[in-house]
């Protein structure tokens, strides 16, 4: 594990992510129409997979329920959106809100549990989460859905207003969740905080010896977690401008659990990488065979003998001890 806290790599470790954000920024310059959006989507679903790396890279615990609280951060932004009008970054702020809230009650009954039964709780919950947007259809739209095409306000920024609407807009608006995600992780994980999370990973009952109470710290893990995703979750609804039921399905809290895994558990850049690779591998696979899910799991094959620790993960083991 690379060390924590202040330490000489500290200069190179945030100018490798500073960099990668200076990369990404710099990209949107010359990538084609279809890599845009692409690599739009990749940064709001990578801002997702750090949150969701918080908890289990660094903190130990897997989760079934993101899927529930990325839901929260769509449904309180798109909702806001469409029956209330609400301002791009007031949605934004309501996403988060959310996120930060349903991991907390999350969190309040799901951390009595431990190991498996910590698994089923939140999936349960995550459930229940999505059958209440099945219940309340007239409402949520259901399976179906709301379009806030038409119901999105122009995002202000102080003299300038951009509309949604065009890529470029879109394009940084996701950069700036990714950047938050991403810079947010890297401070968690480089402070006091991420080494008793790191602590309880390893070994909670000598963190309750040392006089740290370690459900705090899993729960404040979670609503940090919940807070990245509140915030992917309402990001999606007004670059994408829709919601819908299916972004509260378990799928949504199984694919950051393998982007994750494919990236790197508790590296702070392991969730991007992961999430870009999975998302290319999907789509150029879906585009050759209706048996996609064959090339993909052929892939993860090859990807579990060459990177068992994740690309990331393997990297820092075998070259860059000192990546986070």
């Amino acid at each position: 594990m690379a060390p924590a806290g202040p330490d000489r790599h500290d200069g190179r470790v945030w100018a490798l992510h500073l960099g990668v954000l200076g990369l990404l920024a710099l990209l949107q310059a010359v990538l084609p129409p279809f890599h845009h959006g692409m690599v739009t989507r990749i940064m709001l679903l990578a801002a997702f997979a750090a949150g969701y790396n918080l908890l289990l890279g660094y903190t130990g615990l897997m989760s079934l329920g993101h899927a529930l609280l990325f839901a929260a951060g769509l449904y309180a932004a798109g909702l806001g959106v469409y029956y209330g009008q609400l301002a791009p970054l007031l949605a934004l702020g309501a996403g988060v809100a959310a996120g930060l809230a349903a991991a907390a009650l999350v969190g309040a009954v799901a951390l009595r549990t431990t190991g498996v039964a910590f698994l089923i709780v939140t999936l349960m919950v995550a459930q229940m989460g999505f059958l209440t947007t099945l219940h309340f259809n007239r409402i949520t739209g259901g399976d179906q859905g709301l379009t806030l095409t038409g119901r999105l306000r122009p995002l202000a920024l102080g003299p300038w207003h951009l509309d949604l609407a065009l890529p470029a807009a879109k394009y940084n608006l996701a950069l700036a969740v990714l950047a938050a995600g991403l810079l947010l992780s890297l401070w968690v994980v480089r402070s006091p905080l991420g080494r008793v999370l790191r602590a309880v990973r390893e070994n909670e009952e000598r963190v309750r010896l040392l006089g740290y109470d370690p459900f705090r710290y899993k729960l404040l893990a979670l609503v940090l977690s919940g807070g990245l995703a509140g915030a992917a979750g309402a990001g999606y609804a007004l670059l994408f401008a829709y919601v819908g039921s299916a972004f509260a399905d378990v799928l949504y809290s199984i694919l950051p659990l393998l982007w994750v895994l494919v990236g790197g558990a508790g590296t702070t850049l392991g969730p991007l990488v992961g999430t870009a690779l999975m998302v290319y591998v999907v789509d150029v696979a879906s585009g050759l065979t209706t048996a996609y899910l064959f090339v993909v799991g052929g892939t993860l094959l090859l990807l579990v003998l060459w990177f068992p620790q994740g690309i990331v993960g393997t990297a820092r083991a075998r070259w860059w001890p000192w990546l986070p």
